[in-house]
Order: structure tokens, then sequence, then C-alpha cells
């Protein structure tokens, strides 16, 4: 399933992502720093929430208390918790 996620305290505003079979696949952010945000797609192309969620959970931007990969492991354990409940 295709999940977007409306992201908070950073420069990208949306991330858009599949989740099936528990892996996390097509990352693509919307506004943010364009190489960088998609070397992190691809590097974590594949990976479960829980991996995702476990290498780039309180992650930093400068002087923000969040980044682009904190979002985004934010982003992926919401869809699996809903995916989780919606079984």
């Amino acid at each position: 399933m295709t999940y977007d996620y409306q992201t908070e305290g950073t420069c990208s505003q949306i991330i858009r992502f599949d989740l099936e079979d528990g892996k996390v696949s097509n990352i693509q952010f919307f506004g943010g720093c364009d190489g960088n945000l998609k070397a992190i797609a691809a590097l974590v192309d594949g990976w479960t929430p829980e991996e995702i969620a476990g290498k780039l959970t309180g992650i930093t931007c400068g002087y923000k208390p969040t980044s682009c990969g904190d979002q985004l492991a934010r982003a992926v354990m919401a869809a699996a918790e809903a995916e989780k409940n919606n079984a």
C-alpha cells in the first residue's frame, strides 16, 4: 500500500512510500535536500520499518529537533502500526 506522510519541522513537506510484505520501497521526499534525500531513500529501500527506525530515529538537522530521516522513521512506523491495526 502507498502512504503519504505530512512531515513536521523539516524542509521536506511530504514523504511517500510503499509498504508491502513488511518492507518499505519507492520512497520519495517532496521538498528538502534533493540529493541527500535520494541517497537516504536508496540506502533504506527494502528495509523493514523497524530497521529504518532503528537507524534514523532521533537524528536532528542543525538546530531543529528532527530531520527528514527522523520523519521517515516516524512515517514508516506509523504505516506499520496502521497495517497491524487493519489486519
